[in-house]
């Protein structure tokens, strides 16, 4: 029975024993974080949408712990065997949990949502039964208060741990794949340390034991096949070769080659392909920065890969050029990596450059600087935290930083497959104050793409373009400006910082384009 399991060890013992638990409360707990966060940041990475995939895999991995709590009740007898059980079975599961799913998805193996929310429901309820037995086992030897005092401030603390090392250290270094595979270990040798530690307790300890050093190979060779199965995935989502991929704190960043065509992804998003990016780069920066031949500073907010700018340094009267771009690994890529210099024409290099990393609205508001014309070059409103940089209150900052005379310009995601989102951007900036000029452009890779100029008086088009042009011209912009019916304006509410709806109706319009 219970008590004659858990009786009471020697007093010189029963200390070591305390601490030795107390230790193995702080790694399970931080293991069953990981799992959590893991699980988390692979949703957002490959069904997008970041704050819906975090809560709703937050939600069911804590209900999950929940049921496995209420189960706990039902393990009477041999705690030690079970517990040791356990930590294997969430080792296992919780460690190959990312690699599987990521395999999975890239291989389109059956509904990617029900097998992602069946392993966080399979490895909450074994994370849910951990903490309990620990208390159970140790029962008898602290007082109640105190021992719940002890295993809840071990249990927060190793959950704090890893709060701050998986989006500062471990996610970017590691990847998702190796530091599920990392923790997965981590159960594994916390159920060996207890075997050692309850020797005496564990009736049939071969069988146990076996497992567990099994458990350890199996996860040793993941971590040494953890790029390799990273690499199959990937060549099982993207068509061409994989040049470049990493992880980075804030995006997946792969970059693929196929001939003569290098294409960008971020979170597997298509940024640019390399045949058709001057039309986007032409449309999003001449037509406004022509139109401004005094201009001498220009912002580019987004844009680290340097195509914007290079099309920017085209222009002599230019004195200054500042990018800001959140992610350092992005701008120093497109800084020194042959293929891609050779793309933006050494762009990030240049003497007039000036390269800051950082959040774009918080830099905005530590600013004093003003610009000309500034370049609002950001991924499309996916998420919320990109979803408030298309907002009333991002544009009223932005307003404060541009000349009298200035001119702002966004890329606003594609007025035919995501239509009211389109006019919804219009309809944010003029909410904020500015005379919006509306345009769109043809990138294959894209399709039809949506611009907006944006300044304090009415947009007038430039006679002429005074630096050499693929694709833009003052005949071409004429065209650009008018929309045929089935891209014509339509009602839609501004983007709100408090309520973002662009997000929900991007979002709805480009699931539609999907099916």
């Amino acid at each position: 029975m219970e008590d004659r399991v858990a009786a009471v060890p020697a007093a010189a013992e029963a200390p070591r024993l305390q601490f030795a638990l107390l230790v193995s409360v702080f790694i399970v707990a931080a293991c069953g974080l990981a799992y959590e966060l893991i699980a988390g940041a692979l949703a957002s990475y490959l069904l997008g949408d970041s704050v819906t995939q975090f809560s709703t895999v937050i939600g069911a991995y804590l209900f999950a712990m929940g049921v496995g709590s209420w189960l706990s009740k039902y393990i009477r007898r041999d705690l030690v065997a079970r517990f040791v059980q356990i930590e294997i079975a969430v080792g296992l599961l919780g460690g190959f949990a990312a690699a599987g799913l990521f395999l999975a998805f890239a291989a389109n193996a059956g509904p990617f949502r029900v097998l992602l929310y069946g392993a966080v429901f399979a490895v909450g309820v074994l994370v849910g039964l951990e903490i309990p037995l620990v208390m159970r086992i140790l029962k008898h030897e602290v007082e109640f208060s105190e021992l719940v005092s002890r295993v809840l401030a071990f249990d927060y603390l190793g959950a704090l741990a890893v709060s701050i090392l998986f989006p500062l250290v471990l996610a970017p270094h590691l990847g998702l794949v190796r530091t599920g595979l990392l923790f997965g270990l981590l159960n594994v040798l916390v159920a060996l340390w207890a075997m050692v530690l309850f020797r005496e307790r564990l009736v049939r300890r071969r069988g146990l034991r076996l497992a567990g050093i099994g458990s350890v190979g199996l996860i040793v060779a993941g971590l040494a096949g953890a790029g390799q199965v990273t690499t199959i995935a990937e060549g099982w989502i993207y068509a061409d070769d994989i040049v470049h991929a990493e992880t980075t704190p804030y995006q997946r960043l792969v970059v693929t080659r196929w001939r003569d065509d290098i294409r960008l992804f971020l979170n597997q998003n298509l940024q640019f392909s390399s045949r058709d990016e001057y039309r986007y780069h032409e449309a999003l920066v001449h037509p406004g920065l022509a139109a401004l031949p005094g201009a001498k500073r220009v912002l580019v907010l987004g844009g680290g890969d340097g195509l914007a700018v290079r099309e920017i340094l085209k222009y002599p009267q230019v004195e200054s050029v500042t990018l800001v771009d959140l992610d350092p690994a992005m701008t120093h890529l497109f800084s020194t990596a042959p293929l891609l210099t050779q793309m933006n024409a050494g762009s990030l290099k240049s003497p007039r450059v000036k390269v800051v990393n950082a959040d774009a609205a918080r830099w905005l508001e530590d600013s004093a600087d003003t610009f000309d014309f500034v370049v609002a070059d950001f991924p499309d409103p996916t998420s919320y935290a990109i979803g408030k940089l298309y907002s009333t209150g991002f544009y009223r900052l932005l307003e404060k930083h541009l000349a009298p005379r200035g001119l702002l310009v966004v890329q606003a995601t594609s007025p035919f497959y995501a239509r009211r989102s389109f006019w919804a951007v219009v309809a944010t900036l003029e909410q904020t104050g500015f005379h919006a000029a509306p345009y769109h452009a043809l990138v294959p890779s894209f399709g039809e793409w949506g611009f907006i100029l944006a300044g304090r008086a009415p947009y007038v088009p430039p006679a002429q373009y005074p630096v050499a042009t693929r694709f833009i011209n003052p005949e071409t912009m004429a065209t650009l400006l008018r929309f045929p019916a089935d891209m014509a304006r339509v009602e839609a509410e501004p983007n709100r910082l408090n309520d973002q709806s662009l997000v929900r109706t991007f979002e709805a319009e480009w699931r539609n384009v999907q099916r």
